[in-house]
This record gives structure tokens, C-alpha cells and sequence, in this order.
């Protein structure tokens, strides 16, 4: 093991220690508390946010290490059409293929650029897949039954938004917008092993494609649970109620919806059934612009694409999608439903 996989471990291991010596300390008060409520419900949404999470980023791991093992370095780079309007296509069209939500969006993101895939092609791909996959387009047709207006503006708008930010990131963004590239991704030392050629056998194939799938996992679940247990704490803390009441006129009820959708945090396969409670709540647009930022960007999705790219790459991001979410929902909401 070298230095600084030693120097890894001994950073995670000495706030551990901290954390664990706090909650001996403070084990009375904590017990005095378990019975409340409050904790329970705050209990109940963690859970149901992590372990609903949880078999998507597994799924995008294996995936990733699948890619890893088989595809070659520059395959992608060497492959993928040099158009940038055939290269958004060929995303949305990958998106739509992929039943993944968006917290196991990005570990599979974060290989397919390290195999040469441009960075506004996998931010295509990233944006539109949590929504265009077959998945949600299904749960959110049962979800709004009656109406599938909602349905085809939903994807519609989730196309527009995901290819704009595209085409705005291929004439922004220059340099690979990856935090730790292959080349210098000192955290997880392996033996290199090819799942064709080498003459490697099988068992060392196979342990090679867990262990790159575990490194990914425990990369992306570290911020999971940290993005978890924020948003478990807002849902249980803020109520929503109060929130709505700010939110009467026409531009307060987007950004309230915006806003929810950031918070709450829900997977895309289940956010519709949410939405759908506000029918006769909110406007047509005002439900699509929470039914399409939420997948996109959400608050523990911005950990964990902070965990991968760098921050200033993530801050771009943040101001591109909002703004282009709003446009589509108001122009769907003033032609093509109202």
C-alpha cells in the first residue's frame, strides 16, 4: 500500500473516530431523543431517500467497471461523432436507453469521460437520461393519468434542456472538467486487467470488475449519505405547508417548485407521484419545472457532482440548467397545454 492511500485512510479514519467518540459522549441525549417524533420522521425520510438511491448508484457502478474492464482508453475519443449536434443526439438517444436515475448517473458519467467521451456529450446524457429512460417515462405516465400532456412535455422539455446545456458547454468548456482522471487517480491502486486479452483468468476478471465497481460505489455513497441526511433534515424541519404559502403568484409558484424539487431530492422514478398531488395546486408549468430540475439537479445529486468534477465546473452547470428549466416550462405552458 503506498503512501498515499495510507495518508487516504488515516484522513477518513481520524473525523470517524471524532464521530464515533461524540455519539459515546453523547449517548443519554441521544436516547432521550430516539423516542421523539420528530426523529423518527427525520429516520423515515433518510431512509427512503438512501435506500431508494442506493441500487441505482450500485447499478452505475457495475456498469462503469463493465466500461472500464472491456472499452479501451481512447475508444470513445476515437469513436464518438466529432458533430456536435450528431454527439448530443447520440446522448439523448443513450439516455433514453439506460434505466438509470440520476444519482447512478454519475459514476457511469464520470468513466465515460475518462474513455475519451467529450464533457458536454456526457452532460447531454447525464441531464436527459434520469428522465427520457423508459422507467420514468412509464412512472410518470401512471403517475398523471388523464393527463399525457404532462407526460410528452416532460420529456420534451427534458430533450431542450439537456441540448442546450450541450451546445452551451461546447462552446464554454475546454479543459476535461473531471476532478481526478485516470492519469492521476492516486486513491485506488489495481493491478491493470483487461476483460479481453491479457490472459488473465476468470476469477482475477471477475474480482477486478467488483473491486472497480465497489471504488465507485463507496466514491459516490460517501456523498449520498451526506446529501441524505441534509435533505432528511429539511423535509422533516421545513415545512412545506409555510413554503407554499410564499408562493401564490405566478413567478413565485416556478421558483417554489424549482426550489422543492432541489430539496426534496426524490428519485426520478417516483418525484411524478409527488408532483401529481399538486394538480390542482399549481399550474401545468410550475409541476413541469419540478418534474424536470429536480432529476436534473437536486441537492444530493449536487454533492455527488461535486465528488466527481470540479467545482467550477458544477457552479456552470447550476446557472445553465435552472434558467434554460424555466424557459422550457413557460413556453410549454403558454403554446402547447394551456
Amino acid at each position: 500500500m503506498n503512501a498515499a492511500a495510507v495518508l487516504k485512510r488515516v484522513s477518513l479514519l481520524l473525523p470517524f473516530s471524532l464521530f464515533l467518540a461524540c455519539l459515546i459522549v453523547m449517548a443519554p441525549q441521544i436516547n432521550a431523543l430516539a423516542g421523539s417524533a420528530g426523529l423518527a420522521t427525520f429516520k423515515n425520510h433518510f431512509l427512503g431517500i438512501f435506500l431508494e438511491a442506493v441500487p441505482f448508484i450500485l447499478f452505475g457502478a457495475l456498469v462503469s467497471s463493465m466500461i472500464h474492464l472491456i472499452m479501451p482508453e481512447d475508444f470513445l475519443a476515437r469513436k464518438w461523432p466529432k458533430n456536435p449536434a450528431a454527439g448530443i443526439a447520440m446522448a439523448c438517444l443513450l439516455g433514453a436507453l439506460f434505466p438509470v436515475c440520476e444519482c447512478g448517473m454519475i459514476p457511469l458519467v464520470r468513466r465515460l469521460v475518462q474513455k475519451g467521451m467529450p464533457a458536454y456529450v456526457a452532460t447531454v446524457f447525464l441531464l436527459s437520461g434520469p428522465i427520457v429512460n423508459p422507467i420514468v417515462f412509464g412512472a410518470t405516465a401512471l403517475a398523471f393519468q388523464g393527463h399525457p400532456e404532462m407526460v410528452y412535455a416532460r420529456l420534451g422539455i427534458a430533450l431542450f434542456v439537456a441540448s442546450a446545456a450541450g451546445f452551451i458547454l461546447y462552446l464554454t468548456v475546454r479543459k476535461n472538467p473531471l476532478r481526478y482522471t485516470l492519469a492521476n487517480s492516486s486513491g485506488h491502486q489495481h493491478t491493470e486487467v483487461k476483460w479481453f486479452g491479457g490472459g488473465h483468468s476468470l476469477k482475477t476478471r471477475t474480482a477486478a470488475l467488483f473491486q472497480h465497481a465497489a471504488d465507485d460505489f463507496l466514491d459516490a455513497g460517501k456523498y449520498l449519505i451526506v446529501g441524505c441526511l441534509i435533505t432528511a433534515a429539511l423535509q422533516t424541519f421545513v415545512s412545506r405547508d409555510a413554503l407554499a404559502a410564499y408562493s401564490s403568484g405566478p413567478a413565485a409558484s416556478y421558483a417554489f417548485m424549482m426550489g422543492l424539487g432541489f430539496i426534496l431530492s426524490l428519485c426520478s422514478t417516483s418525484d411524478a407521484f409527488v408532483a401529481s398531488t399538486f394538480m390542482h395546486t399549481f399550474s401545468h408549468g410550475a409541476l413541469l419545472s419540478f418534474l424536470v430540475l429536480g432529476p436534473m439537479l437536486d441537492f444530493k445529486n449536487m454533492l455527488m457532482l461535486l465528488s466527481a468534477f470540479k467545482t467550477k465546473f458544477v457552479i456552470g452547470l447550476m446557472l445553465i440548467v435552472p434558467p434554460l428549466v424555466l424557459v422550457g416550462c413557460l413556453l410549454t405552458d403558454r403554446f402547447l397545454i394551456s
